[in-house]
């Protein structure tokens, strides 16, 4: 019955010939045979032999004329060409089609027909010519370009179609979907189509969460490829923030194994400057990740260009993974001294001779806070007060992501310092004791201390202390001790506020308090302190996206813009450039599309390297099926979204489906055949 409900007719009036039913009836009801008498001399044999006759002739007169019945219904059918509706309403009328071609790399797989993307380019000239000359097209690529941002006709269409390229661009099926829709509500069409032609990547092509125009028609075209595996390298990073000349360097990749079978001493090969200098085995199995570490030491001073590469086919563009560092990075610190403190030297012997620190200091009475923006790290040195001007650049700094280092004065004026911390979110002073306390132990759970020692010895000596101020207990957890004295307060604490961190010792920096500046875990504490006061520039960034590239200047090249150079020469691109808290930020706009090395050059000069890598969106070979497409069309009841299934018919007949809906007229002249040959079988078996 749902089956008839659903059924149209092409043309209803043959239905009148359904009146032909009523012939067999008539000729059921209305036995026209003569009979003929014939004598017989004993009838008890033959009332037996007739009951069995009469039961089989009536099954047998029901049976054919139930055939016929259903050879004249299916015949009459047939003549009315009936159909079920296709999902598109179509008006009469210029129409308006959006077709999107997929160009990503994943378009790069194969099936027997060739690579996805020449696959797609096929079927959409297919598309195309369903439609009428007068009808306007748009061609949508991921690079979404102005050239695209207009109607064109079928030609044009087919001249457009012939210059996609595989793009390193990558846009989710919801910002493709949008953009047609805001392109197609300009147009005073009332027949608008939208079609999709991808492989839809399951990261991707959330539908679902799409805002669907219900008076769009949308039709999704999956292109399916043979099996194809890949393994790839993610992400990578350094085990450290700062990258010293003649240091040894750990850097970690992680690489993802898209595929069904096992990787089993796959190599990762490090080169740095062109040069190999590493490499490094792994496993990894299937449908895992891992990480995988390789060590190598700093030969080059300045600009150091790397790359990692992996061996894999038949995706190779995500083989390789470029990243650069540079090894003249500092690290700007400013201690402020109190006038009594008698330990200046030891923080400028320790800093100045270093070459990883710009070193500058102030006495407490000549504060220089111009200098404050510039500095990465401020040590407070035994300060006797803590002044309300000291206190707010103190919160600006640390807010905008400084590190600032505290050593309290024994005199301290504990008001001012109080004062100070609750401005600072820091735990309260409350007096200071003078009893003798050894310390108990170190935080090497909070990153301060990581890397700081070989190994963990429990028994290891720490710092005695002979006087250290008392602080209130915090329940903050912006709060925590990094070392921690027998009593349970703490000898250092980390506190952050804002993007930065404050560190509070509990003791002054005089030798007669403590000796700290004397034990070996001092110089470790605060050059790690300092080194976790730097931003760490990004050692890689994204092609085709708006990435935001911090620059150490505050120029504002109005005279002498910018460029962005790949090292072949190929790539150059004048960047959107802006000030933020006091550097210059260039914004790349999404222009820079390949990957590889970079410079950014101010009058031919290099004053920053950059290193560009595709989105690795692409290098996840899970695609969504025709079931997984169709049940979030189910699931948002998305009328207007069909899925078109080629499997062997034609995307022609397919569309014909979707427009004018499945015909039904040859299923109904077949089944008339039918019911007329089983008519005759009925005949032929059952003879009186």
């Amino acid at each position: 019955m749902l089956f008839l409900q659903l059924m149209n007719f092409l043309f209803p009036t043959f239905l009148i010939g359904l009146a032909a039913i009523a012939i067999p009836i008539i000729i059921h009801l209305f036995n026209f045979r003569k009979y003929k008498k014939v004598y017989f001399t004993n009838v008890q044999f033959l009332k037996e032999l007739k009951q069995e006759s009469d039961s089989k002739s009536k099954l047998k007169e029901w049976l054919i004329l139930a055939m016929r019945i259903l050879a004249i219904s299916c015949l009459v059918f047939a003549f009315a060409q009936p159909f079920i509706p296709g999902k598109v309403k179509t008006i009469q009328g210029e129409k308006a089609i959006s077709i999107y071609i997929d160009n990503s790399f994943s378009m790069e797989s194969t099936n027997k027909k060739g690579t996805l993307l020449e696959n797609s380019k096929t079927l959409a000239t297919e598309i195309v010519n369903t439609f009428n000359a007068s009808d306007k097209f748009q061609l949508l690529t991921n690079d979404f370009e102005g050239k695209h941002q207009r109607f064109i006709s079928k030609e044009e269409f087919v001249e457009q179609l012939n210059d996609v390229k595989i793009s390193s661009a990558t846009k989710s099926i919801s910002d493709v979907i949008k953009r047609q829709q805001d392109f197609l509500q300009n147009s005073s069409a009332k027949n608008k189509r939208i079609f999709l032609l991808s492989d839809f990547q399951k990261n991707t092509s959330v539908i679902s969460k799409t805002d669907i125009d219900t008076n769009i028609a949308i039709s999704c075209i999956p292109i399916a490829s043979s099996e194809v595996n890949n393994v790839y390298i993610d992400s990578v990073w350094f085990e450290t923030p700062v990258q010293q000349y003649e240091t040894q360097q750990i850097i970690h990749a992680i690489v993802i194994n898209k595929s069904n079978k096992d990787i089993e001493n796959a190599s990762l090969k490090l080169y740095i400057n062109d040069a190999q200098v590493s490499l490094a085995s792994f496993n990894v199995s299937a449908g895992n990740k891992k990480d995988v570490s390789i060590s190598f030491t700093v030969k080059v001073k300045g600009i150091n260009k790397g790359v990692l590469k992996i061996e894999d086919y038949p995706i190779t563009y995500d083989d390789n993974f470029f990243f650069s560092f540079n090894t003249q990075t500092t690290i700007k610190a400013l201690v402020i001294n109190g006038k009594d403190t008698k330990t200046a030297s030891n923080f400028k012997s320790l800093m100045q001779n270093d070459s990883l620190f710009v070193y500058k200091e102030n006495s407490d009475a000549s504060i220089d806070y111009s200098v404050f923006s510039k500095t990465n790290i401020i040590v407070l040195n035994e300060l006797n007060t803590i002044t309300s001007g000291l206190t707010s650049e103190l919160q600006k700094f640390v807010n905008a992501g400084g590190s600032v280092v505290i050593f309290p004065n024994k005199k301290s004026d504990i008001i001012s310092y109080n004062t100070a911390f609750q401005t600072l979110l820091l735990p309260q002073i409350i007096k200071l004791d003078t009893t003798n306390i050894k310390t108990q132990s170190i935080n090497f759970e909070q990153g301060l201390y990581e890397g700081v020692f070989d190994k963990i010895d429990q028994r290891m000596d720490l710092p005695k202390v002979f006087e250290h101020f008392e602080f209130t207990k915090t329940t903050n957890n912006n709060s925590q001790g990094l070392v921690l004295l027998q009593n349970g307060q703490f000898l250092i604490s980390l506190n952050t506020l804002g993007n930065g961190k404050v560190y509070v010792f509990s003791i002054p920096s005089d030798e007669t308090s403590s000796n700290l500046l004397k034990h070996a875990l001092f110089v470790p504490t605060l050059i790690k302190m300092a080194i976790l006061s730097l931003k760490p520039s990004p050692v890689y960034y994204k092609t085709a996206l708006n990435e935001i590239i911090a620059l150490n200047s505050t120029s504002n090249f109005s005279d002498k813009p910018l460029h962005i150079v790949k090292d072949d020469k190929k790539v150059d691109v004048i960047p959107e450039h802006r000030l933020l808290n006091n550097t210059t930020a260039l914004y790349t706009q999404n222009q820079i599309t390949e990957a590889g090395h970079y410079n950014v050059e101010e009058n031919n000069v290099i004053i920053k390297d950059l290193a560009f890598n595709f989105d690795r969106k692409e290098s996840d070979m899970n695609f969504m099926t025709q079931e997984d497409l169709q049940k979030q069309i189910d699931e948002k009841d998305l009328k207007n979204v069909s899925v078109i299934e080629l499997n062997e018919k034609s995307l022609t007949n397919a569309l014909q489906e979707v427009n004018d809906g499945k015909k039904l007229w040859k299923l109904f002249l077949i089944l008339a055949l039918m019911f007329l040959a089983a008519e005759i079988l009925i005949i032929r078996l059952f003879k009186n």
